[in-house]
C-alpha cells in the first residue's frame, strides 16, 4: 500500500470510531438513562446505562476528579504519541486500522471525561461463564485495535526481519 493509503486507513478508522462511539453514547443516554436494562439473545447481550468515572472496569473511580482527569488525559496523550510513532513504522493496512481504532476509542472516551467527568457505558455481554463489565463502542474498538496491531504488526516486523 502507498503511504497515502496507509495514512488514510489510519485516519478513517480513527474518525469512524469516534463517530460511531459518540452516536451510540448519545443514543444510550437518551434511550437507556433512567430506564431498566434491556436483554437480548437470552440474556447474552444486555443494554444498561452506566456512567463510569474510572477507566477499565472502574480503575481510578475513587480518585479525586482532578487527579482522574489529569492522569487519564496524560495517559491518552502519551498513548496517542505512541500510536503516531508506531504508525510511522508499520507498513500493513490492518495494523494501521488497529491503531486508528485505538486512537478513536481513546479520543472519544477522553472527550467524555473532559466534558462530563465520566464515560458513558451501556453494553454488557454474558456468554456462559464469561461475563464482561459494562463497556461502550470505544472500549470494544480499543480491544479490536489491539488485536489487529498484535496480529498484523508482528507479521509485518517478522516479515522484514533478516533471516
Amino acid at each position: 500500500m502507498s503511504r497515502f493509503a496507509l495514512r488514510a486507513a489510519l485516519l478513517v478508522a480513527t474518525a469512524a470510531t469516534v463517530g460511531c462511539d459518540r452516536l451510540t453514547k448519545h443514543l444510550a443516554s437518551h434511550a437507556l438513562a433512567g430506564e431498566p436494562g434491556r436483554s437480548f439473545l437470552g440474556g447474552a447481550v444486555q443494554l444498561e446505562y452506566a456512567e463510569n468515572p474510572g477507566a477499565f472496569l472502574g480503575l481510578g473511580a475513587g480518585w479525586p476528579a482532578s487527579v482522574r482527569v489529569t492522569v487519564f488525559a496524560a495517559a491518552t496523550v502519551l498513548g496517542l504519541l505512541l500510536i503516531g510513532r508506531l504508525a510511522q513504522q508499520l507498513r500493513r493496512g490492518p495494523a494501521l486500522v488497529g491503531l486508528g481504532l485505538i486512537a478513536g476509542g481513546s479520543l472519544s472516551n477522553l472527550a467524555d471525561r473532559l466534558a462530563n467527568g465520566s464515560v458513558v457505558d451501556f453494553l454488557y455481554v454474558a456468554v456462559g461463564p464469561v461475563h464482561t463489565g459494562v463497556f461502550n463502542v470505544a472500549d470494544a474498538a480499543i480491544l479490536a485495535g489491539a488485536i489487529l496491531v498484535v496480529t498484523f504488526g508482528r507479521r509485518a516486523s517478522a516479515a522484514s526481519a533478516p533471516a
